[in-house]
């Protein structure tokens, strides 16, 4: 974990080189509601975010596995990159909890059960500046699984498992798509994402399809700086 978490902040660290290198010679936007918004609208932001998730998980392959979703915490930071006065690109690093819960009952003995999975979330979107405070955003995402919770009770048994994964491949992740809007009030920045799993990455160049794909809403309180 530790020789993943040193790959991971230096990927991010020269990821950024030409990234603040860029936005040294091109004007970025921003949703400021002050007199002079055309000049804030092309200024950088970067910003802290915090909220939850309310995940689920599905069955590709039929109705066989039901499940409740789940809340779960998601906490991170953006940074807002220039392409046009109305366009731009966001790229995020995001701690975010995702899973699903159930109960039922068995031959009169009730159960229940949870899954708590926890990800570094690495969402690179683009952004449309739609007015003065709306933003649409859609893109790829990036997530690095890092534990795994899973619990089961009932009135005969009881239990729970945890499990921790190194990973040491950066190209082993699951792509996700995702998308949502950001309403910008002045530093203040209300934003509310969709998203869902689509490729499990090996690490070795291939991919496959999970059978079992996370999908989640997610709503953030951020500030920008």
């Amino acid at each position: 974990m530790k020789s993943f978490k040193i790959q991971f902040l230096t990927l991010a660290m020269l990821a950024m080189i030409p990234v603040c290198t860029f936005s040294q010679s091109v004007n970025v936007f921003s949703g400021n509601n002050s007199h002079n918004s055309d000049d804030n609208s092309t200024k950088p932001y970067i910003g802290l975010k915090a909220g939850a998730n309310i995940s689920n998980i599905y069955d590709t392959q039929g109705d066989e596995f039901q499940a409740d979703a789940k809340l779960g915490f998601a906490a991170g930071a953006f940074l807002t990159l220039p392409l046009t006065k109305y366009l731009a690109v966001q790229p995020e690093l995001l701690f975010a909890q995702k899973g699903y819960q159930g109960s039922g009952s068995i031959l009169g003995s009730d159960y229940s059960f949870s899954r708590t999975t926890s990800y570094i979330d690495v969402p690179v979107l683009l952004a449309f500046r739609t007015g003065e405070y709306l933003n649409l955003l859609f893109g790829p995402q990036y997530s690095f699984l890092l534990s795994q919770n899973y619990t089961f009770k009932s009135d005969i048994l009881d239990i729970s498992q945890d499990e921790q994964f190194e990973n040491e491949n950066l190209l082993k992740n699951t792509l996700c798509i995702t998308g949502g809007f950001d309403v910008n009030l002045t530093n203040i920045v209300l934003s509310a994402r969709a998203g869902w799993d689509i490729l499990s990455n090996k690490g070795d160049g291939t991919s496959t399809t999970p059978r079992y794909k996370n999908m989640w809403y997610q709503a953030t309180v951020g500030y920008r700086f």
